[in-house]
């Protein structure tokens, strides 16, 4: 089953700490939605740039992408 990861992206000065703190609104999210979801982060992309994802089994991405609407998308590779 192909797995995509959802991302949202956060830049400037404070990129680092407001995706962090995303993140840990994922997490809530996935608690609360009793989802089976197991990876998230935040991925450095320069000091500018912070992403904050989750990955999602792909027949489940609809829902919960229109219910966190991400920046984007893109297929995950392990």
């Amino acid at each position: 089953m192909r797995k995509l990861k959802l991302i949202w992206d956060f830049r400037g000065p404070n990129a680092s700490k407001t995706a962090e703190h995303h993140e840990i609104h994922l997490k809530e999210f996935i608690k609360l939605q009793n989802v089976n979801i197991t990876i998230t982060g935040v991925e450095h992309v320069n000091d500018m740039h912070t992403m904050a994802f989750l990955v999602v089994d792909e027949v489940h991405m609809k829902p919960i992408r229109d219910a966190l609407k991400p920046h984007r998308g893109q297929v995950y590779n392990e």
